[in-house]
């Protein structure tokens, strides 16, 4: 295993922990997301630089496009239930105490 290997793997392990054991702040799980997400992108990137070939090369820039898509979604989502519940705590965001 490379060294780049066992950073972007880490780097998902981390996240994926980050996203399991932490989950008490919205904020916090949509930024392990994007953590994963951004650990994706890098291995992505390299898997088509150890390929050689130019038929992969759109595949990062697209996982990037979606990342994108996916924080600014996760960031309305954080501003609705910041304006609604008045907090951001994941406890507090149940649909029946509205």
């Amino acid at each position: 295993m490379t060294p780049a290997h066992f950073t972007f793997s880490t780097a998902f392990l981390l996240g994926l922990a980050g996203l399991a054991f932490h989950r008490t702040h919205l904020l916090s799980t949509l930024l392990c997301l994007e953590g994963m997400m951004l650990s994706l992108f890098i291995a992505l990137s390299l898997w088509t630089l150890e390929l050689n070939t130019t038929s992969f090369s759109a595949s990062p820039m697209l996982l990037l496009a979606f990342s994108a898509c996916e924080a600014s979604a996760g960031l309305a989502l954080l501003v609705a239930t910041a304006r609604t519940h008045g907090t951001d705590r994941l406890k507090n965001l149940n649909l029946l105490q509205c």
